[in-house]
């Protein structure tokens, strides 16, 4: 019988650990090559990095499309040659973003933009997104400021007037020419040059005449564009009201036609002042028949050019006329003309609108004397008149001489004796 070994006494916790621990398990030699490990690495890596890149693509994607802080649609101006960050610090400073710069330099290279963003004058919407102010500016669609140029003007009332607007940029260097630029209402944005406003103008002008020249009356006396240009300019100078344009030109080319002096007081201003478009004062008698170019109580037909800048409708009531016999028009008192085939007729307008006149001056506190006193109720056709009733205006234009005569909103007496066709008496005074 073999004896056993002899128990040696041990704890409890002693009595439960393995007299030998084992050794660990080896790696298998395909675990520990160093692709395996390179290549496990770079998975984690990537996985970490997709991770990362979702997040960043999700809360990125939130930033981009939150509705921004604007709480009303507003307008911004974007510099020259300003850059990402520039742009960035224009937009937290007017309220447009409330983002970090680089937050938004971030979506500009997301989305594709960092090379379209352009200057300019941008409105930008309430509540605009960061997605949406990035894509304004990369649009270029810039503010479009309504510029309106009254017709009537000269040319260098509307130099002026480009010259007081501070939208524009630059100079004009060299004035147009009388009567080549198109009134009307045009849109430009911020920093346009002065130049290119009047190119644009002229270019519509250019546009607009060779239409109408090719849809004129086939019986105008006109040879040229120009011509008709000259004849509207003073249609365009002598009534402010749309429907009486072609019945004022018709009575303008029937004189053309039966070789009687057109006698326009606005073409008499033109003459005194040229491009300055307005006298100030009534017409003097001497200036009545003064000698000039443009003063047509003595010359023949028409004056060497233009006095003014027409519309588009004065240019289509010259080129198509009313049918009507009229060479005389006056006016009636209550904004509109009389018109009349006769001097007769026409004597009797002239009457009824000084009577009017008077009655005005009845009604009213009587004037205190000066160097030209109204008429009396009984003046003649060779002495000065009361002031008569003034045109309407349709826009704000270039104020125009009224006198009328055959042609004219008003009847100028100073002028009667100098006129081959005698028209009737009535003040001489600008508008």
């Amino acid at each position: 019988m073999s004896e056993r070994p002899p128990i040696s006494p041990r704890s409890p916790r002693a009595a439960l650990e393995p007299e030998q621990v084992p050794p660990p398990p080896r790696r298998s030699e395909r675990a520990r090559n160093p692709f395996i490990v390179v290549g496990n690495a770079i998975i984690t890596i990537l996985l970490i990095a997709m991770l990362g890149a979702g997040a960043a693509y999700y809360y990125g994607k939130q930033m981009l499309e939150a509705a921004g802080p604007l709480q009303e649609e507003k307008i911004v101006n974007i510099p020259q040659r300003a850059g990402k960050r520039d742009i960035a610090d224009v937009l937290t400073r007017e309220g447009v973003i409330d983002v970090n710069p680089w937050f938004f330099i971030g979506g500009v290279y997301a989305l594709k933009a960092s090379s379209d963003l352009k200057p300019g004058e941008y409105a930008f919407q309430k509540n605009a997104s960061l997605r949406e102010v990035i894509a304004t500016i990369v649009e270029g669609k810039v503010v479009q400021h309504a510029v309106t140029v009254p017709e009537g003007l000269t040319s260098e009332q509307i130099v002026a007037r480009l010259s007081d607007n501070d939208i524009f940029t630059g100079s004009v260097t060299e004035m147009p020419r009388e009567g080549t630029l198109l009134p009307e209402t045009y849109k430009f944005p911020r920093g346009t040059s002065r130049e290119q406003v009047v190119q644009r103008m002229q270019q519509a002008q250019k546009r607009i005449l060779a239409e109408i020249w090719e849809h004129r009356s086939p019986d105008l006396p006109f040879k040229t564009p120009e011509q008709l240009v000259t004849m509207a300019s003073i249609v365009e100078k002598e009534t402010g009201k749309p429907d009486e344009r072609s019945r004022v030109a018709a009575v303008f080319l029937n004189r053309l036609k039966q070789k009687i002096k057109l006698q326009s007081d606005p073409t008499i201003i033109y003459g005194l002042v040229g491009g300055k478009g307005t006298l100030g004062r009534p017409i003097k008698r001497s200036e009545i028949t003064q000698p000039s170019p443009y003063n047509t109580y003595v010359i023949d037909g028409l004056p060497p050019g233009p006095i003014s800048n027409p519309g588009r409708a004065s240019l289509e009531a010259t080129a198509n006329p009313a049918r009507t016999r009229d060479l005389y028009f006056v006016a009636d008192g209550t904004g509109g003309h009389a018109f009349t085939e006769t001097y007769d007729q026409h004597q009797k307008n002239v009457a009824r609108l000084r009577a009017m006149e008077k009655q005005v001056q009845n009604d009213t506190v009587e004037p205190a004397a000066d160097d030209n006193p109204p008429a009396a109720a009984n003046a003649s056709v060779d002495t000065p008149a009361a002031p008569g009733v003034p045109k309407p205006a349709k826009k704000p234009r270039a104020p125009a001489a009224a006198g009328a005569r055959p042609g004219s909103a008003q009847q100028s007496a100073q002028g009667a004796a100098a006129r081959n066709a005698p028209p009737a008496a009535a003040p001489v005074q600008q508008q």
